[in-house]
């Protein structure tokens, strides 16, 4: 464990805190995409098959535990919750996710690191987490009136790989840690589609003005 993956968790934990603080507060998940929340959810479940074959430590576990089960709860509170799914942005939400994962199931099956059902559905999960944000950001560019709790969650999502981008620059150059393209890729790709997002985020909070995103 170093500085860049601890701050990279706590980014990511915070990020899911902001919108459990949105929808369990203010009992609305407007201008949150739901195709993005059920990416997560596939993710996740996909790349922590490991919890039943191997333990690294309680902190991985937990925070493994925590992640898919937070996940699950907003994707149940914006498809169920009764008055939390009339606030879903579902005409903004068009974003045809499943060809992401149609995208990303062929990639896994043809570059992975070894042909087994763990490797491939782990390495699945990468490429899918990389454009998981694609629907999400697509319905920002669509609503234009973004709330600040949104903004939030979606800064904190792209500062958490970048973090764990330079936790990996980090264990590659002070602990002779293997290189491994894979992850290194999707992670790169990932903050690369927040680029656009963080710029606008740091504008508006800079001049403190409210969050637009260009259609």
């Amino acid at each position: 464990m170093n500085l860049f993956r601890l701050l990279g968790d706590m980014t990511h934990l915070l990020s899911i805190v902001v919108l459990l603080l949105k929808i369990r507060t203010v009992k609305s998940c407007a201008g949150i995409s739901l195709k993005t929340q059920e990416l997560y959810v596939i993710v996740f479940l996909t790349r922590y098959l490991d919890l039943f074959t191997k333990y690294y430590s309680v902190y991985n576990t937990a925070m493994k535990l925590v992640f898919l089960g937070t996940s699950i709860g907003i994707v149940w509170y914006m498809r169920y919750h009764k008055v939390v799914k009339q606030t879903y942005s579902k005409d903004e939400d068009t974003f045809k996710h499943y060809f992401l994962i149609l995208l990303s199931i062929i990639l896994a099956l043809l570059i992975h690191r070894a042909f087994d059902v763990i490797e491939v559905l782990w390495t699945f999960s990468l490429y899918l987490e990389a454009v998981a944000i694609l629907p999400q950001l697509v319905l920002l560019q669509k609503s234009r009136n973004i709330d600040t709790l949104t903004g939030d969650y979606v800064f904190l999502l792209g500062a958490y790989r970048a973090l764990y981008i330079l936790n990996w620059v980090y264990r590659f150059l002070m602990e002779n840690h293997k290189f491994r393209w894979i992850p290194w890729i999707s992670g790169l790709v990932q903050t690369a589609l927040y680029a656009d997002f963080f710029y606008y985020y740091i504008k508006s909070w800079k001049n403190r003005e409210k969050l637009k995103l260009p259609a």
